[in-house]
């Protein structure tokens, strides 16, 4: 064949070439900023969470080599009743702190939503705690629960004439207090999300509705919360993990007893912390480690198949 014969490349084929070669520097460049998040998530997350796996069947105090020892961990924790004390303490956070937070989340977006003057500053007074670090924010409840007259809700109680209540002392009250902080913390966070989920839908909707004569109290049961479901699924998972997490807030406010008092409040996550770096007992830690993921996947999926859109 002559190079006459040959001819010049068609104008498809360089084009195909170029598409080719296009896609190729797209898929480089998409993977290439992919690279570090995968590679964090690898070695930062993944990697740890199924070594905890492994550490669990082990006894570990970070000096001497892990030696294998089975179940004997998972046994020696289901056996013991501060374990169980500890679990309760944690779905307690969970069952109570949840719900409650949610509510009060939900009933100040839909009511803020329909304030017009100084809207932005008070939704920003609102956001605040959310930004504010843990630790001193959960120093500034400790101070308002002290005695009077150092704490400001016992000295407020004596002006009434009540009597004052030993909120981080008291078996009874130390659990709820910490948990009123708790659900104050995240308050924020849940009504910007819940505000964001009111303005996406449709005013179209309501307007119909309002023709068609529908009252208040109808249009929020089937228009607004139906069209809330999946703000609603994303902040009860979200919630119900923050409250299975909950530690700062317990390890601040209870610094001198931590968990205290009597173990009352310590979550799991606390419980983790003391036995890995106070105690040193590493593969039991990792076995209760493992048992707190274990109970973060399935109240995740559960509540995402209970609430899950069954239309």
């Amino acid at each position: 064949m002559t190079i006459q014969e040959a001819g010049p490349a068609r104008p498809e084929a360089r084009a195909g070439g170029a598409r080719l070669s296009m896609r190729t520097r797209r898929a480089l460049w998409v993977w290439g900023f992919l690279a570090l998040p995968i590679l964090f998530y690898s070695v930062i997350r993944f990697y740890p969470t199924l070594d905890a796996f492994r550490l669990s069947f082990t006894d570990w105090d970070l000096m001497s080599t892990p030696e294998f020892i089975g179940v004997e961990n998972y046994a020696r924790m289901f056996g013991d009743p501060h374990f169980w004390q500890v679990f309760r303490n944690t779905f307690a956070y969970l069952i109570i702190g949840t719900p409650i937070s949610l509510v009060l989340a939900f009933t100040i977006a839909f009511f803020l939503d329909r304030v017009r003057f100084a809207h932005t500053f008070i939704r920003a007074l609102y956001f605040l705690p959310f930004i504010t670090t843990a630790s001193a924010m959960a120093w500034v409840w400790r101070w308002f629960y002290q005695p009077a007259p150092t704490g400001a809700i016992n000295s407020f109680l004596g002006q009434i004439g009540l009597a004052q209540i030993d909120f981080l002392k008291s078996t009874t009250w130390a659990l709820p207090s910490i948990m009123v902080t708790a659900i104050w913390a995240g308050l924020g966070f849940q009504i910007i999300i819940f505000m964001a989920g009111l303005r996406a839908i449709p005013q179209t909707y309501y307007e119909a509705a309002r023709i068609d004569g529908v009252g208040e109290w109808g249009i929020l049961r089937k228009i607004t919360l139906p069209l809330l479901k999946p703000t609603t699924v994303f902040l009860v998972v979200f919630a119900s993990i923050g409250f299975l997490r909950i530690f700062d807030q317990v390890y601040n406010m209870t610094t001198n007893d931590p968990g205290g008092p009597l173990g009352s409040t310590k979550p799991l996550v606390l419980l983790i912390y003391q036995t890995a770096f106070s105690s040193y007992d590493m593969g039991y830690a990792a076995a209760q480690t493992v048992v707190l993921f274990t109970i973060l996947l399935i109240v995740s999926l559960l509540q995402l198949w209970i609430m899950r859109d069954r239309a």
